[in-house]
């Protein structure tokens, strides 16, 4: 339900984005990383993230599971649950994208719509869909958590890839190989960020 009225406004603050993207020296923008558990998203958005704060670049990491911890705490992991789980994230990267800050998210983010949802919250060349596409079996035999056996064995339900759909992005960003070493995949993500101009080269 949506709550706001005519009361609500939104009120503009004389520091922009703009200022802080030149205090910064780089643009702000939003890596959402996106897969099946276990395909190596967390990974990846950590080891940008800290690829990014040797750069001296202004960034920060939402983890899927940290969020879950407070501002997501409440929810569950139906449909309907995970779909507010995305929206709550995207309004927050959005905040964070208007401090100037390069935002890693690491959500599975099963469906399109949800993910074009939170796109549309944002301008051109701010918003990089990361497809990390590790088969599901490869995934499964990382199985960290140990989610999938659960799954099979029926102590999980609605988990996505065993009895819960996910929807590949049809054109993200970048398409990532799950599979190949961190350091080829780091490389792809900075020569995306240096193309689009968001950091400079």
């Amino acid at each position: 339900m949506d709550l706001i009225n005519e009361h609500i406004v939104w009120h503009p603050h004389a520091i922009t984005r703009q200022f802080r993207e030149r205090a910064n020296g780089h643009k702000g923008a939003v890596l959402w990383f996106t897969g099946l558990s276990g395909s190596g998203k967390s990974t990846l958005a950590g080891a940008i993230e800290q690829t990014l704060a040797e750069m001296e670049i202004k960034t920060y990491l939402l983890d899927g599971d940290n969020v879950r911890h407070g501002l997501c705490r409440d929810l569950g992991f139906s449909e309907e649950d995970r779909q507010e789980n995305i929206r709550r994230i995207g309004e927050v990267a959005k905040l964070m994208v208007d401090a100037g800050l390069i935002v890693a998210t690491a959500f599975i983010s099963p469906y399109r719509e949800d993910r074009q949802r939170v796109r549309e919250l944002f301008e051109a060349n701010q918003f990089f869909e990361l497809h990390v596409a590790t088969p599901v079996d490869i995934c499964e035999q990382r199985d960290p958590k140990g989610l999938y056996k659960q799954a099979r064995e029926g102590k999980i339900t609605h988990f996505t890839g065993i009895d819960s759909p996910y929807q590949e992005p049809l054109q993200p960003e970048l398409r990532i190989d799950g599979r190949q070493p961190i350091a080829d995949s780091i490389t792809q993500i900075l020569h995306l960020l240096k193309t689009q101009q968001v950091i400079k080269t």
